[in-house]
């Protein structure tokens, strides 16, 4: 006949956390949802006085979408021109 284990648990806090878990680390595996990342966008990391007055992501993007409104235009693309060889030192004259 097997014994059955009672496990000792340690006291329970007031907001339901153990004052300690033990992880069984040759049962861990990667985390499966690391690799997922929405495509659309962009992780930045705000300094920490900064971060004390934006706090949300909708914070921040409200005030740079405000910002680019008070921005020149730019053109979006500028096609790179390959240069001949030779044609290094050359100057256009107008």
């Amino acid at each position: 006949m097997k014994k059955t284990s009672t496990a000792k648990s340690g006291p329970i806090a007031s907001n339901g956390m153990r004052a300690e878990y033990r992880f069984d680390y040759q049962k861990a595996r990667p985390n499966r949802f690391a690799g997922r990342t929405d495509k659309d966008r962009l992780v930045v990391v705000l300094d920490p006085d900064v971060s004390e007055v934006f706090t949300t992501p909708e914070s921040v993007n409200a005030v740079l979408r405000a910002l680019l409104t008070t921005m020149p235009r730019t053109a979006k693309s500028r096609t790179v021109r390959k240069t001949q060889p030779g044609e290094m030192g050359k100057r256009r004259r107008a």
